[in-house]
């Protein structure tokens, strides 16, 4: 190889390039000649190899390519074909990466009689002869003697509480917004054991929408135990009411004239007769 590349004048280059017929023999029969369309470039393998392209015109196989390999060992040599193949262009259609079954399993997924087993070097877990740096989770080995094979580690203790505080039932969830107080300070909280228990608990309120799901404590709804409803009529009343649907009538007396008075009337008339 070394040798044919010191001299090679560019002729091997240039044999690889104008086998545009030879590829398309070869591509016709693979496929059939409905198949394979119009000629759309060359690419360099290597030294000796190059790869034709052609549009494909396989059903289903919309902006696809027909690629022949084609290759030639010296200036005196055929060029020859190596192989035919089918390969995505740049405006194909082709199916996203490949995701191992056990990276594809979201919440929800497991049914009932399914096994579900963690990997073998989860980070998420520790064995349980390790330090945990969880005080409940210590003070429970100690007292059994041996405790769990496994328990969970910081960093599956910090996925974890990043999971529920991002959660439906998360300080920043439209539930919580609306509340009048959080859960941090509601008689039906339980806080959790351990090093989550500053931050998180489990509702014990029938009605709530959480009941017997971990909650955050800034976490809140309607069925807070302090909520205090105010009963009013659903009637807007004004303080002062005038009925005026009824009239009381009251007779009015006439005003009765002064005797003295009436006397000086009559003499003033007299007089002036």
């Amino acid at each position: 190889m070394t040798l044919l590349l010191t001299l090679d004048d560019g002729s091997v280059e240039r044999a690889l390039a104008e086998a545009v017929d030879l590829a398309r023999g070869a591509a016709v029969e693979e496929a059939g000649a409905d198949q394979v369309g119009e000629h759309v470039g060359v690419s360099r393998e290597d030294a000796v190899s190059a790869s034709h392209l052609f549009e494909a015109r396989v059903p289903g196989y919309r902006g696809w390519r027909w690629s022949v390999t084609v290759a030639n060992a010296g200036p005196d040599t055929p060029v020859t074909v190596s192989e035919v193949v089918l390969v995505p262009g740049p405006d194909a259609l082709i199916a996203p990466q490949w995701v191992p079954w056990e990276r594809r399993v979201r919440a929800g997924d497991l049914g009932v009689g399914d096994l579900l087993p963690p990997d073998k070097d989860d980070p998420r877990l520790v064995p349980a002869y390790l330090q945990s740096d969880d005080p409940a989770v210590e003070e429970v080995a100690h007292e059994v003697g041996l405790g769990r094979v496994h328990v969970l580690s910081r960093y599956g203790r910090e996925e974890a509480a990043t999971r529920w505080h991002r959660g439906e039932f998360g300080p920043r969830s439209d539930m919580a917004r609306s509340a009048p107080a959080h859960c941090g300070t509601c008689g039906f909280y339980l806080p959790l054991a351990g090093s989550l228990r500053a931050a998180f608990g489990v509702c014990g309120n029938e009605i709530a929408p959480a009941d017997g799901t971990v909650v955050h404590a800034e976490y809140g709804c309607g069925a807070h135990s302090e909520v205090e409803v105010e009963v009013t009529s659903s009637v807007p009343v004004a303080e002062l009411v005038y009925d005026d649907s009824l009239l009381d009538m009251e007779p009015v007396e006439e005003p009765k004239a002064e005797t003295g008075a009436t006397a000086d009337v009559e003499t003033a008339s007299e007089s002036a007769e």
